[in-house]
């Protein structure tokens, strides 16, 4: 029986050594077959290339940021001038509101003096036909003064 056993140890061997000889000829046909499949018809990019191309990229970075800063101080400038033109516009709101007052009463003054004026008139005329001489020349009212006249 050790010539039987002999026989089939080295049976196995031999399957075991042709079957890894096989599995590595087939991937090898697989590698070749892939290989020609996909063809590298650019190479692949170098350190150099990729190093410039960073270089590059940090440049542009900074140039960005530098743009970033710049539009945030253009920011904070037109805040604060946003901030000055809505108090200059609250303060020109106090002074129109302030004319209008010294309009209203100002137009109550030319009423009282419209008035003053079409009873003088009137007592002129009584006068006049009343006496039925010409009038003697009525004094001209005292000019009156206004608060904000220059």
């Amino acid at each position: 029986m050790t010539l039987a056993l002999g026989i089939r140890r080295t049976t196995v061997i031999l399957g075991v050594v042709a079957a890894l000889m096989l599995g590595a000829l087939s991937i090898r046909v697989a590698a070749a077959w892939t290989a020609a499949a996909a063809p590298l018809a650019v190479a692949p990019a170098s350190l150099t290339s990729i190093e410039a191309a960073l270089a590059a990229e940090q440049q542009r970075s900074a140039a960005l940021q530098a743009q970033l800063q710049g539009l945030e101080s253009a920011s904070g400038d037109l805040g604060a001038a946003l901030a000055a033109a809505q108090a200059k516009i609250a303060g020109d709101a106090a002074t129109a509101a302030a004319l209008r007052s010294d309009l209203a009463k100002a137009q109550a003054k030319l009423v009282a003096l419209q008035a003053a004026l079409a009873r003088a008139a009137a007592a002129r005329q009584v006068v006049t036909t009343s006496s039925g001489t010409a009038p003697a020349a009525a004094p001209a009212p005292a000019p009156v003064g206004e608060p904000n006249d220059d």
